[in-house]
C-alpha cells in the first residue's frame, strides 16, 4: 500500500524522498469521482468494473481497505480535507473517495422474464438523489433491473452513488433512447407494465399478478408522459387515504416495490 506524503524518517514537513505531502488538484464538480464507504467498497467489489483509476483514503480507511481487499495497488493516502479539495463542496466523503473504471450498461434482453420478476422503468426522473434512493430500494427489494432513459436520466454522479449506499454496483442498470419501444421489446419478451398513475382507477394491488412486471414511474410533476402510459398494459394507484395527492417518487418506488414482493410471496 503506497502512501505518499507519509513522513517516517521523524522530521515534518518532506517525505523521505524529499517530496511534499501528497495534496490532490482541486476539481469541484467533477462527475468521476464516487465518495462514501458503501458506494466506494461496492465499486471495488464489483468484477464488472475496471481496475480504479485512483482511490483517495485516510490512513484508517486504508486499513479497512486492505483488510478488505488486500493489497490495493491505486490508493493514495490523503487527510480528510485534502479528500475533500478533490470533490464537489459539501460531498461527505467519510474519509474515502474513488474514480472508479466504467460501469457498463446492461441490455433489455439481459432481463429474463421469470415468474415473479420485478423491473423499474423511470421515466424522465432526473434528480440524482431520488435516482439512487430507488436503485437503494430497488437492491433491497430484490428487483431484477432499473431501466433509465439516455437523454432524461442523470449521470451516476458521486451524489448519486451515495444516495444509493452501493446499489450502483449492486443493481443491473440499462439505459434506451425510447421507453415506449423499450416496452414493447419488454413485452415481446413476456413482461408485462403497469404505470403508476394517481388518476388511475384501480390500486397496484388488485392489478398484480405473478408474472414479470415492469413498474414504470414518471416524475413527480408530468408523472408518467401520455406515450409511455399509453405502452403500459395497466395503469394503477397507490391508494393514499391520508388525503395527499402523491408522494415523491422514490416514496412511490418503495411502496410499489414492497407491494410487488408481497404480491409475489
Amino acid at each position: 500500500m503506497s502512501r505518499p506524503g507519509e513522513r517516517n524518517d521523524g522530521r515534518k514537513g518532506r517525505n523521505p524522498a524529499g517530496k511534499p505531502p501528497f495534496r490532490p488538484k482541486a476539481q469541484a464538480g467533477s462527475e468521476e469521482w464516487i465518495w462514501g464507504w458503501h458506494a466506494v467498497e461496492a465499486a471495488l467489489a464489483n468484477p464488472r468494473r475496471g481496475p480504479p483509476v485512483r482511490l483517495l483514503a485516510t490512513p484508517d480507511r486504508a486499513r479497512q481497505l486492505e483488510a478488505r481487499f488486500g493489497r490495493v495497488r491505486a490508493i493514495e493516502v490523503a487527510d480528510a480535507n485534502a479528500i475533500a479539495r478533490a470533490l464537489p463542496q459539501a460531498a461527505v466523503h467519510q474519509g474515502i473517495a474513488l474514480r472508479p473504471g466504467p460501469l457498463p450498461d446492461v441490455e433489455l434482453a439481459d432481463f429474463a422474464a421469470e415468474p415473479g420478476a420485478v423491473l423499474l422503468m423511470l421515466d424522465q426522473v432526473t434528480d440524482p438523489q431520488n435516482v439512487g434512493t430507488i436503485l437503494r430500494s430497488a437492491a433491497a427489494f430484490g428487483a431484477a433491473g432499473v431501466i433509465l432513459q439516455e437523454r432524461h436520466a442523470p449521470r451516476l454522479t458521486g451524489a448519486l452513488a451515495k444516495a444509493a449506499a452501493g446499489a450502483v454496483d449492486a443493481m443491473p442498470l440499462a439505459r434506451v433512447v425510447n421507453l415506449s419501444r423499450a416496452l414493447e421489446e419488454l413485452a415481446r419478451a413476456g413482461w408485462r407494465s403497469v404505470g403508476l398513475a394517481g388518476q388511475a382507477e384501480r390500486p397496484l394491488s388488485q392489478v398484480l399478478g405473478g408474472e414479470p412486471v415492469v413498474l414504470v414511474l414518471g416524475s413527480e410533476g408530468e408523472g408518467v408522459r401520455r406515450l409511455v402510459a399509453e405502452h403500459c398494459d395497466a395503469l394503477a394507484r397507490i391508494p393514499m387515504p391520508g388525503g395527499f395527492e402523491s408522494l415523491n417518487v422514490s416514496a412511490a418506488a418503495a411502496v410499489a416495490l414492497y407491494e410487488a414482493v408481497r404480491n409475489r410471496a
